[in-house]
């Protein structure tokens, strides 16, 4: 199903674990690493497009995940000619996509990538949320830069102990600074009791 300028209706999925690390996975037969992603069917919404795909391609329900927003606009790429089959060149342009941000309430073990028979990725790991986009195809990391930075003030806070190791290394940091500025004033005092 093609819009009138040629783009294909899709989802993409940006999933986070409690660390705010982000869900990748390798494709299958190649090296190129990316987010979950795929068609809208006719009659779906964006958001039952998402959930099918997250069990297709990870293996996860409903259940596993909670939706902490979407983009409000569709983000849209090229794919060049060369990536097209010949009765798709002139007629198909791209995809045009609305992403998701989901936190995963789930498991590790809850991921599955053989969910169906004919999985996409063959490999999968976690990466930091600004992951280095060099590992994705070209013509892919405009949009995952734009969906990356658009969803990015809905990130979960950190978990407590992550904000109370920064709280104590900031509060060792100023004691640090304090002892240093008191100790040229207690050389002084020294030098000035010491007998002559």
């Amino acid at each position: 199903m093609l819009d009138r300028e040629g783009y294909r209706p899709n989802v993409g999925i940006i999933l986070l674990n409690p660390r705010n690390q982000v869900f990748w996975g390798k494709r299958i037969s190649g090296h190129a690493w990316q987010f979950p992603q795929g068609g809208i069917h006719v009659g779906e919404t964006p958001e039952q497009a998402m959930y099918r795909e997250l069990f297709e391609e990870v293996g996860l329900k409903p259940c596993h995940v909670h939706v902490l927003g979407r983009t409000r606009n569709w983000l849209r790429y090229e794919v060049p000619a060369q990536y097209l089959r010949r009765d798709h060149r002139g007629v198909y342009k791209g995809q045009k996509q609305i992403w998701f941000l989901l936190r995963l309430t789930g498991r590790d073990s809850d991921v599955c990538l053989r969910a169906t028979d004919h999985p996409e990725f063959d490999a999968w790991r976690w990466n930091d949320y600004w992951v280095e986009l060099d590992s994705v195809i070209e013509f892919k990391r405009a949009v995952y830069q734009q969906a990356l930075s658009e969803l990015s003030h809905l990130l979960p806070r950190q978990e407590p102990r992550t904000r109370y190791l920064r709280a104590h290394v900031r509060h060792q940091h100023q004691h640090h600074q304090h002892e240093q500025q008191h100790q040229p004033a207690a050389a002084a005092l020294h030098t000035e009791a010491a007998p002559e």
